[in-house]
């Protein structure tokens, strides 16, 4: 994936979101960070488009979404996979709850997805 120069306000607003990961997502970075997980590269709060998806592995073109209740049926986030999707994007999105009750769980199906590029994400 070829660099895209990213406008200076979003580089900011993906800075502070680095800055302040909720709980989940602190805890699942700690996992991805340095090719922790299985040795695969992951890059966290990165701008793709006009939006910041919080986990992406550009290798399997695999975006990893931490989301609170406010995403339940959310048209926006329907929206947002759209785009993702479009620019050739899987996402799979988990649940605080699933990250903080299971992170096992959560690795191994983000490493199942990384490996199979086939997968579809369920939600």
């Amino acid at each position: 994936m070829p660099h895209q120069s990213v406008p200076p306000p979003k580089r900011q607003f993906a800075r502070s979101l680095r800055r302040e990961m909720t709980e989940a997502e602190d805890r699942l970075w700690h996992e991805l960070r340095s090719r922790r997980l299985d040795r695969i590269k992951f890059r966290r709060q990165v701008p793709i488009g006009k939006y910041v998806a919080d986990f992406v592995c550009l290798e399997a073109r695999l975006i990893v979404e931490i989301d609170g209740s406010q995403h339940a049926d959310s048209a926006h986030d329907f929206l947002r996979d759209a785009d993702l999707k479009s620019r050739g994007f899987r996402v799979l999105r988990f649940w605080n709850d699933d990250v903080l009750r299971d992170l096992n769980g959560v690795c191994d199906t983000i490493i199942a997805y990384v490996r199979d590029t086939s997968l579809q994400p369920w939600r």
